[in-house]
């Protein structure tokens, strides 16, 4: 790990706001000489003497000259994001002022900040643990309506109180426990093996309960990825087109049309769905272009979440039907059969046809019809996968944390169904506390800093 990252008495600064042009720029500036730094190039008020959380418009002096007319916001330690003073400069938005501003605070002593060395900073210095920190980072990169309620629900430590919680139990017990080996030759019990096999039983389901929510979270916070799939000349790039309420991908009578993936985003009340256009699957074909296209949609199949399976209602029989969706049920995505073309022909001969099957939707997405419907069913999807639980795991290390601390907890039930001596308890008590603690950050490694918050931008 980068050694300065933990050198906070040092002053950091950085641009807080995107590069380029803008109407205003925002330099942060944190550390113990944060606020007597910018005192020193600032003629306006005394900002040593300010108080917290009060703005002060003055100028940023590089010697004599003026390098800009600034408004300052000063935060005195602990009550500032970091926890340590800091001073935010609003600035105009050109990017010379803005490194001009830079450069004179390096010149009375500050050095520049790395990525996420400020989020770090609010973690060393308790104003976040490490689930918040992380949540950050992912506030700043939602783009839909959930995964930003998700991002928030993190952040103000709704995660963090449901492990804090579970930790509190398991070290209760762990306790008692340690204490029984104090007191190992007189053969006395502290912790009611019953009481402990009841309460590891109800943390174990817990645990079970937030782990199953990593599906549905994983999919809020990158986007639920959906292929649609069908033979040659189904209507496949149709209906990707009619999804997204644009002419996105080619429509062509030619089968073979489309030879490689195209990808959109869109956004079903405030989900995200990556869609994903694929070549159409035929067993034979002579174009090698095609028959790449082909392998790739063999690919995003394995990867989907759910599969969009598009099938022409004329011409598919439902022995056809049947074969191909047998075909693809092994590769894990949730299919969705959806019969196209329904507009030339009997409807109710068409559902007769496949009645068999009762979960086909039938739509065309020429003239797009029942497209809402099929928007619905993809919301459904989302909202049947939903664990009735308020915290939502969305970030892999947490989903791989509390898989391990629910390993231990199995042989915690194990050693006391086989009546193992307490050694094996705590040890296993011990490991399942270090996996819980290990998610909130009370135990870390400069490793582990280092990759979550290499991620961050600059001045965050």
């Amino acid at each position: 790990m980068n050694p300065n990252y933990h050198q906070t008495e040092e002053t950091i600064c950085a641009l807080a706001t995107p590069a380029g042009v803008g109407a205003i720029g925002v330099v942060r500036v944190s550390g113990a000489n944060a606020i007597n730094f910018v005192n020193q190039v600032f003629l306006g008020s005394n900002l040593t003497e300010a108080k917290s959380h009060t703005l002060h418009f003055g100028k940023i002096m590089d010697g004599q000259e003026i390098v800009d007319e600034v408004l300052a916001s000063v935060f005195v330690e602990p009550k500032s994001y970091t926890g340590e003073n800091t001073i935010e400069i609003s600035c105009h938005g050109s990017p010379y002022v803005q490194q001009r501003i830079l450069q004179v605070l390096v010149k009375q002593g500050a050095r520049l900040a790395q990525p996420g060395e400020f989020t770090l900073r609010a973690f060393l210095n308790k104003k976040l643990d490490l689930t918040q920190a992380e949540a950050v980072a992912d506030l700043i990169a939602s783009d839909s309506e959930m995964s930003h309620k998700t991002a928030m629900n993190q952040m103000r430590g709704g995660f963090s109180k449901e492990i804090a919680n579970l930790k509190e139990k398991l070290v209760n017990f762990a306790s008692l426990i340690e204490l029984e080996l104090d007191f190992s030759e007189e053969d006395v019990e502290f912790a009611s093996r019953p009481a402990l096999k009841e309460l590891v039983q109800k943390i174990f389901g817990l645990i079970q309960s937030l782990t199953e929510t990593f599906k549905v979270g994983n999919a809020i916070k990158n986007g639920v990825p959906t292929v649609i799939a069908g033979r040659p000349n189904a209507g496949k790039s149709t209906l990707l087109n009619a999804l997204v309420n644009e002419e996105r991908a080619i429509v062509s009578a030619i089968p073979g049309t489309t030879r490689d993936t195209i990808e959109e985003a869109f956004i079903i009340e405030g989900i995200l769905f990556r869609l994903i256009d694929t070549a159409g699957i035929r067993e034979h074909t002579a174009d090698i272009i095609e028959s790449i296209g082909i392998e790739k949609t063999h690919e995003k199949l394995k990867q989907a979440s759910i599969v969009l399976y598009l099938f022409d209602v004329l011409e598919t029989s439902a022995e056809q039907l049947e074969n191909e969706l047998n075909a693809l049920a092994d590769l894990g995505g949730l299919i969705i059969p959806i019969g196209n073309k329904i507009d030339l022909g009997n409807p109710q001969e068409i559902q007769a046809k496949f009645a068999h099957r009762e979960d086909i939707l039938y739509i065309s997405s020429k003239e797009q019809t029942a497209i809402q419907a099929l928007k619905t069913r993809l919301r459904q999807v989302i909202d049947r996968d939903r664990v009735n639980n308020d915290v939502i795991i969305t970030n892999i290390r947490h989903f791989q944390a509390l898989s391990l601390a629910g390993e231990s907890l199995e042989s915690v039930l194990l050693s006391i169904d086989q009546g193992r001596s307490g050694e094996l308890l705590a040890f296993d008590i011990r490991k399942s506390i270090y996996h819980l603690s290990e998610i909130i950050g009370d135990v870390s490694t400069d490793d582990l800093l280092q990759n979550i918050f290499s991620k961050f931008c600059i001045g965050k």
